[in-house]
């Protein structure tokens, strides 16, 4: 079978079953991960802006994209001409059932459940001393966060942390003021790189907040990738 992928995790969670770079066929810009097998992958434009003539060239079996992650219309366009899986992934259940489908998909339900089984256990392993409430920024200028109906805010949940924005939902914009309730501010390393200097920025505006610098893929990565960040979330939630 030979399979494109639309999103930066899935193709990394193909890979993990044991796909070749013969299988899987066209991959995006930001498709990273496994960073080795990746390169000899065709690149297929970027996760909102599709090169669909590429896409038809390659001719693929199967198109594996997410409702969050990619353009609608793109993707209606090229289910005129494919087999289109469109995932929606907004909770670590819709994850869980998500590698137990591609296991089944690719007769490799054994290591699907697995990859589930190792998943639970980096959730079972993480809590925060006790809840605080956190900020957790993507985007600035203007500065957004997370709401309510984000895989992100999910992930915050299952490590106690309590997303200040939790009354909101999706990526909603934020002022410097708002973000004086919180008891943490977590500038995420993506989709905005944040760096340190952006923390001092933000730090002379809240002289007595804490201001970190969070790993973006250990909270918005679905796929086998939660089952590698067991690590760096318990250091996280060890320091809180």
């Amino acid at each position: 079978m030979k399979i494109i992928s639309l999103v930066p995790s899935i193709t990394e969670t193909l890979f993990d079953f044991g796909l070749t770079a013969d299988e899987v066929i066209g991959r995006t810009k930001f498709c990273i991960h496994p960073s080795d097998l990746v390169k000899s992958v065709e690149v297929i434009g970027g996760t909102k802006n599709l090169n669909i003539d590429k896409i038809k060239l390659l001719n693929p079996d199967l198109i594996i994209a997410n409702k969050e992650e990619n353009e609608k219309i793109q993707v209606e366009e090229l289910m005129k001409d494919f087999k289109v899986w469109v995932t929606v992934i907004e909770t670590l259940e819709d994850n869980q059932d998500f590698i137990s489908e591609l296991g089944n998909l690719l007769n490799k339900e054994d290591l699907a459940l697995d990859f589930n089984q190792k998943i639970t256990s980096v959730f079972n392993d993480v809590k925060v001393s006790e809840p605080k409430k956190v900020a957790y920024l993507i985007w600035k200028n203007p500065y957004m966060t997370v709401g309510s109906d984000t895989f992100i805010n999910k992930i915050l949940g299952k490590l106690d942390f309590e997303n200040l924005f939790k009354n909101r939902t999706r990526y909603p914009e934020v002022s410097v003021e708002e973000l004086k309730e919180a008891d943490l501010i977590f500038l995420s390393s993506e989709p905005f790189p944040f760096q340190q200097k952006h923390i001092d920025e933000l730090q002379r505006e809240l002289p007595n907040k804490e201001i970190i610098l969070v790993d973006g893929e250990a909270f918005s990565w679905f796929g086998t990738h939660l089952m590698k960040v067991g690590n760096y979330l318990k250091y996280l939630s060890l320091q809180y």
